[in-house]
């Protein structure tokens, strides 16, 4: 079974053709710059062959038909036929509490996903722009959504509510939702089979570190605390957002620099983060280089980001009554051991000791980073959200059901 996994950001669908359930890709690509000047295709077939094109992509729907065409062309194409592809998966960041699952879409999906843009009306409207483009170029072919808030569904409700009134939660749905699901779920799952345990026996504290960023406290095989809250803002320091901040900081800030909501949205958004505190990059690398060549707002905002990391750690590990093992994963988690070392640096106290030489310059593999004596196992697991996505595609449909 063939299936193409689309993740659509606002201008941009990363996507990947899986032979499944043998997991092979058979091809992954980006289209980048939707609706900008330089709109391009970068395409990748399974043997390494590679290609790079450029063309005016207004919108996702053209972009999709670019990722079908050079899908089928004679020179970097894996497929003869459309006929070939089986299904579409498609990563939505929001289901609100109405789905703690992967789901078939139909219309009645289709209509709630629209109601939740609210929630995310960041993520949402593209990733409902790859599910309408999808119904129009491939409308015979059915379609799965992955939600990034799924696997968080699990928390306790003094986990997922907010100091407010009731009453908000109730007519707005004002509460923590959490996000980067498929990334916590999948490294939960492979920590468990590294440590040759059954999930059910596991506290677990997973660290997804990218440009955005969150951590999630895992006991017996379920999520039941995340820092990410009812948006992508809340919790760790990230490459532009703000992460926990006063409310009251905030409205003194609206005051003060006369904003209106929307730039206000704007700035905790894009214009926050590491790059708002170090005003060099949001990038890590660029950061880290800074810092070296001592630039203090970069050095200070590497102890920033990580202190709010080992902050969290800390508190997981409390509300779970302990912890088994840390995980670390995303581009910075699995590529970054500066900030891995200094994000464990100080919790031998719980039994957290890290390998310094394990851990120097590891980059992008599976590896047990504590040492032996460490009480606690840290792991570094890369993660795979597109595999997530495929897989709980392929088990819907083969099983015939509408929903995991």
């Amino acid at each position: 079974m063939k299936i193409i996994v689309l993740n659509c950001g606002s201008s941009s669908i990363k996507y990947q053709l899986f032979e499944m359930p043998s997991q092979q890709v058979v091809a992954k690509g980006l289209v980048d710059k939707i609706g900008l000047k330089g709109s391009l295709i970068k395409h990748e077939r399974e043997d390494g062959a590679k290609a790079s094109l450029e063309g005016e992509i207004f919108d996702h729907k053209l972009g999709i038909e670019y990722i079908l065409g050079i899908l089928l062309s004679e020179k970097y194409g894996s497929i003869h036929s459309l006929e070939e592809i089986n299904a579409v998966g498609h990563r939505v960041v929001h289901g609100g509490e109405r789905y703690g699952g992967s789901v078939r879409i139909d219309k009645s999906v289709i209509s709630a996903l629209e109601d939740t843009i609210d929630l995310a009306p960041l993520h949402n409207p593209p990733n409902l722009d790859g599910i309408y483009a999808i119904n129009e170029l491939l409308p015979n072919i059915p379609q799965v959504g992955v939600f990034d808030t799924a696997f968080h569904q699990t928390m306790p409700k003094h986990s997922f509510l907010y100091g407010v009134p009731y009453s908000l939660y109730q007519k707005h749905g004002v509460r923590r939702y959490g996000f980067h699901g498929s990334s916590h779920k999948f490294v939960a799952n492979k920590a468990a089979e590294f440590m040759q345990k059954p999930m059910s026996e596991l506290k677990m504290i997973t660290c997804h570190l990218g440009n955005g960023a969150s951590i999630t406290a895992v006991q017996n095989g379920k999520s039941v605390d995340t820092s990410m809250g009812m948006t992508p803002i809340e919790g760790l320091i990230m490459g532009t957002r703000s992460g926990d901040l006063d409310i009251g900081a905030l409205f003194h800030i609206i005051k003060k620099e006369e904003l209106d909501i929307e730039s206000a949205n704007t700035l905790i958004n894009k214009h926050s983060g590491m790059l708002g505190i170090s005003g060099v990059s949001s990038d890590m690398r660029d950061i880290e280089k800074a810092a070296e060549e001592g630039n203090e707002r970069a050095q200070c905002a590497l102890k920033m980001y990580q202190y709010r990391i080992k902050k969290y750690i800390g508190s997981y590990a409390a509300a779970m009554g302990g912890v088994d093992v840390i995980v670390f994963t995303g581009g910075i988690g699995e590529n970054d051991w500066q900030t891995r070392q200094n994000s464990v640096s100080g919790l031998e106290f719980m039994g957290a000791e890290l390998d310094i030489t394990k851990n120097t310059g590891l980059r992008g593999k599976t590896m047990d980073i504590a040492t032996e004596n460490s009480k606690v196992r840290i792991l570094v697991i890369p993660t795979n959200e597109e595999l997530v996505i495929a897989s709980d595609t392929y088990e819907i449909l083969e099983n015939g059901l509408d929903q995991l």
